[in-house]
């Protein structure tokens, strides 16, 4: 099952159940558990798992972290292609470092808890970095603390949406959150058979707490209230429009703080990413591109400093 549908499943599938009920209707009441008692379950699994596994982090270390472009021909390191193992510390891997001393940590609140994220930085990236608002491709693998295996692919060529916007889906916050601290690759090279590889990508993988994930929408492979992991290779960054004024969505967070939603110049209850005209002068954004080079933020009529696009008081037009 993709990722995106799973998310389908959580956008549009709920148990619900009538309150009022007569005197033969024995339905049982869905009752959602609290929310502070499973984070403290999931975070006692998460960080059990943490310290009893590690990852094949010397394969990786044997190899130069990324590859060298510049040279000629290119020095492409075997990174390019590594792909994360995990593996339990016992027997002859039990002198290996565990997880818990290579994970970062990342407070994501929620629903009025402050989740902790556990985050694997096996390559950090040599590309674009990643805004909530852009789409990604990427290539990633669900886990379960088991080792079950409940979802895979190779999204490069058709982008996962970071954001819940209108009607583009978005992931779970947990696989966002962790997507966004990582950069996309610096370039690839075609290899002649159909496919490429991906040079110098950013490489980690996630821990996440049921909260920030699924909480208490089962599916068929992943159980209610339960903590996951993703494996990830970040490839690509995709810009958004979800708006269609021309100007990038990541662009419009205007003070730069990863939330989008904060920004709303004109004061309508619509952000700007999601606003095509920003500051209701009538005239819309695309068209306060003065000169249509793409790129409204540097038309400023009357010199106040403020771009047309967000000033009243400038609304001059190209068509």
């Amino acid at each position: 099952m993709k990722l995106r549908k799973i998310t389908l499943i959580l956008l549009t599938v709920f148990v619900t159940i009538l309150s009022c009920k007569d005197e033969e209707d024995d339905t049982p009441v869905f009752v959602e558990r609290d929310r502070a008692e499973v984070y403290a379950e999931d975070l006692a699994e998460i960080e059990a798992y943490l310290q009893t596994h590690f990852y094949n982090y010397e394969e990786f270390e044997s190899n130069p972290v990324y590859s060298d472009l510049s040279s000629s021909p290119a020095n492409i390191t075997p990174n390019d292609s590594f792909e994360i193992v995990f593996d339990t510390i016992e027997g002859a891997n039990s002198d290996k470092i565990p997880l818990i001393d290579q994970v970062e940590e990342k407070i994501v609140t929620q629903d009025g808890i402050d989740y902790k994220l556990y985050i694997l930085r096996v390559r950090q990236g040599l590309g674009h970095s990643i805004h909530p608002l852009d789409a990604v491709g990427v290539l990633y693998e669900g886990n379960l603390l088991d080792g079950e295996v409940f979802d895979s692919a190779d999204v490069v060529n058709t982008p996962l949406n970071l954001s819940n916007v209108g009607f583009s889906l978005g992931v779970i916050t947990g696989f966002r959150e962790a997507l966004i601290e990582f950069q996309a690759r610096e370039s690839y090279s075609e290899n002649g058979d159909g496919t490429t590889t991906n040079h110098n990508y950013g490489i980690g993988a996630v821990f996440i707490p049921s909260g920030l994930g699924y909480f208490s929408a089962a599916t068929s492979n992943i159980p209610s209230y339960t903590p996951i992991i993703f494996k990830l290779g970040l490839l690509t960054r995709i810009n958004t429009d979800y708006d269609g004024d021309s100007i990038f969505s990541r662009l419009e967070d205007l003070d730069g703080d990863g939330d989008g939603s904060n920004e709303d110049t004109d004061g309508d209850g619509f952000p700007n990413f999601f606003d095509n005209d920003d500051d209701n002068d009538g005239v819309l954004t695309a068209n306060e591109d003065l000169d249509q080079d793409g790129d409204p933020t540097n038309d400023d009529s009357d010199g106040d400093g403020i771009p047309n696009y967000l000033d009243a008081d400038s609304n001059e037009s190209n068509q």
